[in-house]
């Protein structure tokens, strides 16, 4: 994700679903995703707490309070808006249990 390129990768649309919550740098991957998508971008991301607590009635990763292996960031579907909303246009907001789906258009 960090080492895409502005010269050779871009698209009219990019799709970046369920990597987010994986990232280190969740700023950094929308940073980018911004300066390569022309002009449409699609994200999403687990939406908390209701994640967990659905892994919590599935009987999943009862010790980390049902927090899935490899998710770092934990995001309500306001915070993910507000977080977005810095890096584009969000168009629509899409929530089917558990995610949150954001269609964006970037700004320049």
């Amino acid at each position: 994700m960090y080492d895409l390129d502005e010269n050779s990768d871009t698209a009219e649309l990019i799709l970046c679903c369920e990597v987010l919550e994986h990232l280190d740098n969740p700023q950094q991957a929308l940073s980018i995703i911004e300066k390569l998508s022309n002009p449409y971008f699609i994200v999403s991301v687990p939406r908390e707490p209701i994640w967990s607590i659905l892994n919590m009635f599935r009987g999943k990763y009862l010790q980390s309070f049902g927090n899935t292996p490899g998710h770092i960031h934990h995001w309500s579907k306001k915070e993910f808006v507000y977080l977005v909303s810095k890096y584009a246009n969000i168009i629509e907001i899409r929530s089917p249990l558990p995610w949150t789906i954001l269609l964006c258009k970037t700004r320049n």
